[in-house]
């Protein structure tokens, strides 16, 4: 797919949208700056002043550590407020009101079904289906109902949130070829941390209609901080760009983020993540051997979905013990199940003394 392909699936009104240009937009230079009606002082509360100057829009220094980071170039990435902001500027983007579809795979995160409501853009739903394997995304599904309803977003996520199950790379590969030209895949690599496979990114030389969404709210455990990227063609970035607000990144978020983004940060990093995906497994192998638990999923996230045979019971002996976990009974197909995030060694034992006390009361 060539750059004007790309571009075809913008919105017709939005291909020249040149958005608002912001007066930090502009590559001017002195050292008297008047030109963006700031205060000339700084808050008495900010003591080094460097909250008196709006951001840079895109701030360089951090677009280049997670281009790095992901293995892309900087003119690939978006920055925006964590991966919400991303899926909603895709919609927006990319959906006429009223006429364009967007498909997902439920049960999912449900901001993809959130941003299509909020933009009239017609909801195609596919079902995970639930298997031997877990959970698994039908890839041949997707692609024939994208196809009857022209959708001109795919969101696939993987892991999966909250099913935990991966897409496969050639899977993924295969389905962009498949609808070039039509849509473009996005997969949700919120969870991509604490998977065995590679990222999507990997595959976008080939097939310029995927973009991939990451955040540093999960493993780099900088959630409050709302700093998520979309990595896609370079021409469906600037627009992006057009459409997005002025300054998305406040300056304590962006300097709290590269800091963790350190080699020393970093190394810290991946040595939690390492310790999150043994917990994992001890968590998973723990509560398949309980009564009254239906089935534990396998799980590529920092997370486990488990059925209960009395899922509201286990969560009250839970939050009897302190611990509070996703109620996902009211998601397609889990009206039996929790997600129980992997914490902290000490955490996960509390969760499974709470569950065993649940096998002696029952």
């Amino acid at each position: 797919m060539d750059m004007s392909n790309v571009l075809e699936l913008v919105r017709a009104d939005l291909r020249g949208f040149a958005g608002y240009k912001s007066a930090r937009s502009e590559s001017l230079q002195g050292d008297v700056w008047l030109n963006a009606n700031e205060s000339a002082w700084a808050n008495p509360a900010d003591s080094s002043g460097s909250s008196r100057r709006y951001p840079e829009p895109q701030p360089s220094r951090l677009r280049q550590t997670l281009a790095q980071l992901y293995q892309c170039r900087p003119e690939q990435l978006l920055l925006g407020r964590g991966s919400d902001e991303a899926i909603d500027l895709l919609v927006r983007v990319l959906c006429e009101p009223g006429r364009d579809a967007v498909l997902v795979t439920p049960p999912v995160f449900g901001m993809y079904a959130v941003s299509a409501r909020l933009q009239n853009a017609v909801l195609v739903e596919v079902p995970l289906q639930d298997g031997p394997e877990g959970f698994v995304c039908d890839l041949a599904a997707v692609e024939s109902r994208a196809r009857q309803t022209r959708s001109k977003l795919v969101f696939l996520c993987s892991p999966s949130n909250p099913t935990g199950g991966l897409v496969p790379l050639d899977a993924i590969a295969t389905l962009a070829r498949q609808l070039r030209g039509q849509s473009l895949v996005v997969v949700d690599e919120a969870y991509a941390e604490f998977s065995s496979q590679a990222s999507a990114v990997s595959l976008m030389t080939e097939h310029d209609n995927i973009a991939v969404l990451r955040t540093l709210s999960k493993a780099h455990a900088l959630a409050a901080a709302r700093v998520g990227v979309v990595i896609a063609e370079e021409a469906l970035i600037a627009v992006l760009r057009a459409c997005q607000a002025p300054y998305p990144l406040p300056t304590p978020c962006v300097e709290l983020a590269l800091a963790g983004l350190s080699a020393e940060a970093l190394q810290q990093t991946g040595e939690r993540v390492a310790s999150i995906i043994s917990e994992r497994e001890r968590m998973q192998l723990q509560l398949q051997q309980m009564s009254g638990v239906r089935s534990v999923y396998p799980s590529q996230g920092n997370y486990l979905l488990v059925r209960f045979d009395d899922a509201q019971a286990a969560f009250e002996r839970l939050l009897a013990a302190g611990v509070v976990v996703r109620d996902q009974r009211g998601a397609p197909q889990l009206q039996d199940a929790l997600r129980i995030t992997i914490g902290l060694a000490e955490h996960n034992q509390r969760v499974l003394q709470a569950l065993r006390q649940q096998e002696i009361a029952a």
